[in-house]
């Protein structure tokens, strides 16, 4: 019987490595064609693999929580009905293939590894390699970076956190130089006591990569946040009266974040700044509107897939769109494609009856938008034999935006616009 070896897929053009988090197979279990094998972590996506063949696992050279560079042989499944020759060459063959949109592997070459190791035994990886070669880090320096992991490995957080302080210690020796200002140097954890009763929980990989990139939000970009309340009564009034129909007809759910999100999509077209990034000292303002949906999943955690060139989708292309990536976010399907990309952030306050926040900018976007919890309140109407008070529906929009980009009266603006656009929302309009 043949072999065939199972390698480390390619989840995303800029991934080099991936963790195993779970192995849903053990040697000698028979696999069918799309049995799921393994569970995949990445910096960018958590993903289920399933295997490519029929047969049986012979080997699996990896345990679970092992960090495997892409191209290495995860496992060796024994063809059935096949007769016994050498197993399939990684390069002939990756589980890649059938992981949706996803590249082909290659494996690692040996004089990659090799170069790595000119100085000492040390094993970097091809994504701390590349960081590496983009920061212009040469292997004697990458040398002197303490690592984290297993013996001293280099991990990815290691090197960023290399490069963010030498860019402060370039930064600040001339400062210090000019007078300007004194040496910046990185705040320390505060010290945390810890009583005999309190319990201690361990954060996991997903939630440790979130807090990197939230405190990271806060280093790079100035934060400001603006408020407005927005009258939405005519929206909810057609929300409720065409829900049925909408489902029905279309085969999916009507909620309001479709609706946001057109409103965002149409005030980006008309303030294209808030949907750029920084590069340096460049501003870099995006063709595409990508917008990105804060989905909370099952374990608490939080992903952001992306609707891809919204203002290009009418309201039922984004409700069904929005719909089917919510759904893979929750279940782990989502492809490493469908989160990378986005342009602006929308999160929803909202669906846990919070009136308002001020959230955190999903770099290296300038932007972010909160929608709050839509509530029954009193208001003052003018009308033609005066004013009255009425029952309205009403919420929050809270925007936060990187002052270094946007100031006030943009950041204003635009909160505003997209406020009047859901107030001037037809209650006639078709669906």
């Amino acid at each position: 019987m043949a072999n065939f070896n199972i390698l480390m897929p390619k989840l995303g053009e800029s991934i080099q490595e991936g963790t195993i988090t779970k192995w849903f197979v053990k040697e000698g279990d028979t696999v069918e064609e799309d049995d799921m094998l393994f569970e995949v972590a990445t910096d960018k996506v958590d993903s289920e693999i399933p295997s490519p063949v029929d047969g049986v696992i012979t080997k699996i050279l990896f345990l679970e929580d092992s960090l495997v560079p892409v191209g290495e042989i995860l496992a060796v499944i024994k063809l059935e009905g096949e007769e016994d020759e050498e197993p399939t060459s990684p390069e002939e063959i990756s589980i890649a293939t059938t992981v949706g949109s996803t590249e082909t592997s290659s494996k690692i070459t040996e004089s990659s590894v090799d170069e790595s190791r000119k100085l000492s035994n040390r094993f970097y990886s091809p994504l701390v390699k590349t960081i590496a070669k983009e920061e212009n880090i040469s292997l004697e320096e990458l040398e002197t970076i303490d690592g984290s992991g297993a013996n001293g490995r280099v991990q990815k957080k290691d090197i960023l956190g290399y490069i963010e302080n030498r860019g402060i210690r370039q930064i600040a020796k001339p400062q210090a130089e000019n007078s300007v200002a004194s040496v910046i140097e990185r705040k320390k954890p505060v010290p945390v006591s810890i009583g005999v009763e309190d319990k201690i929980i361990e954060m996991g990989r997903v939630r440790k990569l979130i807090a990197d990139h939230m405190v990271m939000s806060k280093q790079v970009s100035p934060h400001v946040t603006s408020v407005v309340e927005a009258d939405v009564t005519e929206l909810v009034l057609w929300r409720n009266r065409n829900k049925v129909d909408f489902q029905q007809k279309h085969g999916d759910k009507i909620t309001f974040m479709p609706i946001f999100t057109e409103a965002v999509a149409a005030a980006i077209a008309e303030y294209p700044l808030i949907n750029s990034s920084v590069d340096g000292d460049k501003i870099i303002v995006k063709k595409d509107i990508n917008i990105g949906i804060a989905v909370a999943k099952p374990d608490g955690n939080l992903i952001v897939p992306v609707i891809r060139n919204a203002e290009q989708r009418n309201l039922v292309g984004l409700a069904k769109e929005l719909n089917r990536l919510a759904n893979a976010a929750r279940t782990n399907r989502l492809d490493p494609g469908e989160i990378q990309g986005g342009t602006f952030t929308i999160t929803n306050f909202g669906s846990f009856r919070n009136i308002i926040g001020t959230p955190i900018i999903n770099q290296p976007q300038v932007a972010i938008l909160a929608t709050g919890s839509i509530e029954k309140k009193p208001a003052v109407l003018e009308t033609p034999s005066g004013d009255v008070i009425a029952i309205r529906h009403k919420m929050y929009l809270s925007l936060s935006y990187d002052h270094r980009v946007i100031d006030g009266a943009l950041g204003g603006a635009f909160l505003r616009r997209i406020a009047d656009i859901l107030e001037q929302f037809d209650i006639n309009r078709s669906i």
